[in-house]
């Protein structure tokens, strides 16, 4: 059974950080292309950023976190992170750790985290 279990998430101000953990259970994790989304109240889910299998050495970033947020994985640890710096309010979601999606097309996997808050206030 895959599990995905994210934590980090929490109040911060606007130009703050927070780092996002997702750990990874259930999946032979070095397989896996991984993912984050997020969720604001009233929108669709959308895409933020994504990491290759194996060594991660391609990335994707939606163009509003690009310079601001990234993606890393320590496949010792079946973990993939998100630090997320000059934080803004339009960033406040419920953000979402995937597995098994593209990092071509940032079309999601099929396994989801049950989401953690980021709350950054102006």
């Amino acid at each position: 059974q895959v599990q995905l279990v994210e934590s980090g998430g929490g109040l911060v101000q606007a130009g703050g950080s927070l780092r996002l953990s997702c750990a990874a259970s259930g999946l032979t994790f070095t397989v896996y292309n991984m993912g984050w989304f997020r969720q604001a109240p009233g929108k669709e889910r959308e895409f933020v950023a994504s990491i290759s299998n194996w060594s991660g050495s391609r990335t994707t970033y939606r163009n509003s976190v690009k310079g601001r947020f990234t993606i890393s994985r320590d496949n010792a640890k079946n973990t993939v992170y998100l630090q997320m710096d000059s934080l803004k309010p339009e960033d406040t979601a419920v953000y979402y750790c995937n597995a098994g999606g593209s990092t071509i097309t940032s079309a999601p996997g099929s396994h989801w985290g049950q989401g953690t808050q980021v709350t950054v206030s102006s």
